[in-house]
């Protein structure tokens, strides 16, 4: 079968999807890169739900630190292009990130969708109620729904687990025209490969990095460099069109 590609402007449905790279420049480290978190922490102790029923106190105490350092940064000029360009866009503009920080949010995206959770929030395993949480939490903390102690973990998708809200994504990449993959390694899957998905359901499909990604060949197109100066040179076009 011989697919057509709607590459004709302006795009009416686009997805973007953002990963580690385009939080980088905002002070938050990255995962797999040099000097990166998983350098620091065995992923197996603090990012599995295994590592987390054997050890709460030090998952606790992972996340408590990440969660005050989240608050010590501010969303970079990617961040705000992006907001800008749904804001602005005559189309539909979807971001959906591997991120668990809130920056897209502080920068003025509303419609913005985690597929790996959200640091800022907890949810209780005994009564199943998410909720916003900026403070340090404990093995001992009660939930302040239920008001049960020891329900409590970070609202965060460990190894391991599946990613939240897979279907309203799938479903979007098979609607969208324009995939974007911005700061992301082209390994870690589902999202690795959604830009498959996008292309074969005939979308022009985009890549922002710092460097090609393992995926790369799949994009038509590449731009690479700092996302907070190639994503908005890149907006102002699209705005601009």
């Amino acid at each position: 079968m011989v697919l057509k590609y709607k590459f004709v402007k302006p795009y009416q449905k686009i997805l973007i999807l953002t990963g580690a790279g385009i939080s980088a420049e905002s002070g938050i480290p990255t995962f797999r890169d040099p000097g990166g978190v998983w350098e620091k922490y065995d992923l197996n102790e603090v990012a599995t739900p295994e590592g987390f029923h054997k050890n709460p106190k030090l998952v606790h105490e992972f996340y408590n630190q990440r969660r005050k350092e989240l608050l010590k940064v501010r969303p970079n000029p990617a961040h705000l292009a992006l907001a800008e360009l749904e804001k602005g866009y005559s189309g539909e503009v979807l971001v959906v990130t591997q991120n668990v920080d809130d920056l897209h949010e502080r920068a003025g995206s509303k419609r913005v969708i985690h597929i790996h959770g959200e640091l800022l929030k907890v949810r209780c395993e005994l009564c199943g109620r998410v909720f916003q949480e900026t403070g340090e939490v404990f093995p001992h903390t009660p939930c302040p729904t239920c008001g049960r102690p020891g329900g409590l973990r970070p609202h965060v998708v460990w190894f391991g687990e599946t990613p939240f809200h897979l279907e309203e994504v799938y479903e979007a990449l098979l609607q969208c025209d324009l995939f974007v993959a911005i700061g992301t390694s082209g390994t870690v899957y589902p999202a690795a490969g959604f830009v498959e998905v996008a292309r074969r359901s005939g979308a022009y499909c985009v890549e922002i990095n710092l460097k090609p990604a393992e995926n790369a060949p799949l994009f038509h197109e590449h731009r690479y460099g700092p996302a907070s100066q190639v994503v908005p040179e890149w907006v102002r076009e699209m705005l601009e069109g």
